[in-house]
């Protein structure tokens, strides 16, 4: 095994930066308080939890108000999705619609199947082009009278290929103002535009006024900040409600006493992303693309999934014709390379990918299909390193 480990499954996790830890520190020892209470310790955390809030919401454009502290992306995608079906319920919509796709994180996906299941919502699973793009008319032709929400994801975070959101968003804008003209009404509520931007915080604009998004999830875990910490926007006026019980923190939408350090160290990791984005995308992409080349050029067993142009800087998935991706993944393991066959949350799924599947692809194809997502650390020593373990372990698979 090589003494130095190469670690590219950035989409799946980042290590946390120094520079987080060390914003966090105080906040696991002195500033211990409970920030609902009104004692001196409670005030001292109130305020630093207040002052994480201000930031996050200082960089990402919006009202301090809007900003959802939450343990993660799939916390703020169940809330998301959950909370504006049980709103559109109790305001007199039997069954809403939801609009989303059928390559998205588990955590929208099985959220909707869930509300199916129970009859509280039905829900239309858009499929993508080739490419790994949707396309936004097909997205507008999907929203029906009942129509509350549309749910597509910012950037793939199997294959990486970006999705046109503000266009999405400016579809829906269009199909909302038709309505209201048509049926000489008030400005319509819905369709309300959510977007999971877990992946694409470090590299895309996520403002949310920016891409015309009413919610946007994102999660520590993926930009170097505390892994179970993240930001639900919620924007002000949207009809949502709390599916949680126990208390009225945040909004009144997630009960619990707050974790403050956590708070505190998303919010150092957004800034810090927020200061480093142009120059590291930059980077990246130049790393990515000499990857990209170069992989492909070992094999015509090799081949890319997804947009080669649209995609975020630091993905790349491929299909590796007759390879057992679990067992390549481990070999590659054993030669210190750290990647992933897909998102760690299906990894129990025996038909393989359903990303691949859903750009078209066999069941095959979704079993031999690889994942390399490079990082801050990611260097092209480590990337030719990557590459001659990859042609040795071709002439053997």
């Amino acid at each position: 095994m090589k003494s130095k480990r190469v670690y590219l499954d950035n989409a799946a996790t980042t290590p946390t930066d120094s520079q987080v830890i060390k914003a966090m520190l105080s906040y696991l020892g002195a500033v211990y308080g409970n920030a609902g209470a009104f004692h001196e310790e409670g005030v001292r955390a109130k305020k630093a939890l207040s002052d994480a809030r201000e930031k996050t919401a200082r960089l990402l454009q919006v009202r301090k108000e809007e900003i959802i502290f939450t343990s993660g992306g799939t916390e703020g995608d169940n809330l998301a999705i959950q909370g504006i079906v049980k709103a559109a319920r109790k305001n007199g919509i039997k069954k809403p619609h939801i609009v989303t796709t059928a390559f998205e994180h588990s955590a929208v996906l099985e959220t909707c199947k869930a509300l199916e299941a129970s009859d509280e919502a039905e829900v239309t699973y858009v499929y993508p082009e080739k490419n790994g793009i949707v396309s936004a008319d097909k997205i507008k032709k999907a929203v029906k009278k009942n129509t509350v929400l549309v749910s597509i994801m910012h950037a793939n975070n199997e294959i990486g290929v970006n999705q046109p959101i503000k266009e999405i968003a400016r579809a829906i804008l269009e199909s909302k103002r038709a309505r209201s003209a048509t049926y000489n009404l008030q400005p319509a509520t819905y369709p309300l535009v959510h977007t999971d931007a877990c992946q694409s915080a470090n590299y895309l604009d996520i403002c949310p006024s920016h891409l015309g998004l009413d919610l946007m999830t994102l999660a520590g875990s993926k930009i170097y900040g505390p892994k179970g910490s993240g930001v639900l926007y919620v924007k002000h006026g949207t009809p949502i409600e709390s599916i949680f019980y126990g208390g009225e923190q945040e909004a009144g939408l997630r009960p619990g006493t707050e974790p403050v350090y956590l708070s505190v160290g998303f919010a150092k990791a957004l800034e810090i992303v927020s200061g480093m984005k142009e120059k590291e995308s930059k980077r990246l992409i130049g790393l990515r693309n000499y990857f990209v080349t170069k992989l492909l050029a070992l094999s015509p067993r090799i081949h890319l999934n997804g947009d080669s142009k649209y995609r975020l800087p630091n993905n790349i998935s491929v299909c590796i014709d007759g390879i057992d991706n679990e067992f390549f993944v481990i070999q590659l393991d054993n030669a210190g390379i750290a990647c992933s066959t897909r998102s760690a949350c299906k990894t129990n799924d025996d038909k393989g990918s359903h990303v691949i599947l859903a750009i078209g692809k066999s069941e095959k194809e979704a079993k031999e299909s690889i994942r390399f997502s490079l990082g801050r650390s990611t260097t092209k020593k480590e990337i030719n390193y990557t590459l001659d373990v990859i042609k040795k372990l071709l002439t053997n698979n």
